[in-house]
């Protein structure tokens, strides 16, 4: 395969474009290595990744139409994982525009893209938030998701109903990934993981969501990159048992496809702090804070279809991934 991989400088695109390298795919990364968070992190990342020779980087913003339409033009990739996005709930409260540049305007020339060049298979990020309201769990992608809680949710979901369109207009085969709370090594400084990390190691306050009742379904790294990994070679196809009277969200009658990748796996926030302490071997200092704006209680999720279709299902511990991620941060920034 000759694959895009957007976002390559950006945690989950480092570790997929790593993996696809290994076994011997081209990868051209995609990444404007804009600065939401620390840009030297995103620089040893793809250090790392020019060490290979199938690896080449380009510096192009997602919402810029001609340099994209020259790139799939030039390279003809035979698929695409678009993973970039601004990301970030909170953020989007503060920043709505950069969403709408990125993650609309963006995806649009990603499949624009996509369709005049003859890209046999499309995967995209999509994201757990999409579920904003729905409480039913595990979070089930055959129910609708109609009630985002945030803009960020809601341009997630919009890229799914965008890739719906084209797989419905030009047979482009699409499928979407809704991520759930990825964690692990050479993750992302906004995330909990690294911020609770930081800030034990250095004897500082932890800000605690919800009073630390936060409930998630905490996905490693090397899971999610598992999972994608399978989807990108699983074509998405028509389901033909796809009734319009009772139209499935997740399939449809053109080729096109949702799944959830989470570890099935809910983990209270005040537990996965407690590892975080085993781990270090320092007591966190607590700053107990309300539920955050576009925030929700609980997420876990249903990933039936994912092991039915793909054969995978994610399971590594919080134990084994947040010592994983820790013994990366001790290393990475000498602590």
């Amino acid at each position: 395969m000759k694959i895009l991989i957007t976002g390559a400088a950006g945690f989950i695109g480092f570790n997929l474009s790593r993996r696809l390298l290994a076994e011997g795919h081209t990868v051209v990364g995609l990444d404007n290595l804009n600065d939401y968070y620390d840009v030297e992190l995103k620089k040893s990342r793809l250090a790392i990744l020019k060490e290979s020779a199938a690896f080449t980087h380009v510096n192009i913003n997602l919402q810029d139409d001609q340099p994209m339409s020259d790139l799939f033009a030039e390279e003809q990739f035979t698929h695409v994982v678009n993973l970039a996005a601004q990301a970030g709930v909170r953020y989007s409260i503060e920043n709505p525009k950069s969403y709408i540049d990125s993650n609309i305007v963006g995806f649009l020339n990603v499949l624009e893209g996509c369709r005049h060049n003859k890209v046999e298979h499309l995967v995209y990020a999509s994201s757990s938030s999409v579920y904003g309201k729905n409480t039913k769990m595990p979070l089930n992608p055959h129910e609708g998701v109609d009630h985002p809680m945030s803009l960020y949710a809601a341009t997630k979901k919009s890229n799914e109903m965008m890739a719906h369109s084209y797989s419905s207009l030009y047979d482009l085969p699409t499928t979407g990934l809704r991520f759930f709370t990825v964690y692990g090594p050479w993750g992302r400084p906004d995330m909990a993981l690294f911020l609770f990390t930081k800030n034990i190691l250095e004897e500082k306050p932890i800000n605690v969501f919800n009073n630390g009742k936060m409930r998630r379904d905490f996905t490693y790294i090397d899971d999610i990159v598992e999972g994608v990994v399978r989807v990108v070679k699983n074509t998405a196809t028509p389901n033909a048992d796809w009734d319009g009277n009772n139209p499935d969200p997740c399939t449809s009658s053109v080729p096109y496809r949702v799944y959830n990748i989470g570890n099935n796996s809910v983990v209270e926030l005040s537990r996965y702090i407690e590892v975080i302490e085993e781990v270090v071997g320092k007591k966190a200092i607590y700053n107990y804070m309300p539920m955050q704006p576009g925030d929700v209680p609980a997420t876990e999720a249903d990933v039936d279809d994912l092991i039915r279709d793909v054969g995978f299902k994610p399971n590594t511990t919080i134990e084994v991934g947040i010592k994983n991620f820790i013994d990366w941060y001790r290393e990475y920034y000498n602590k």
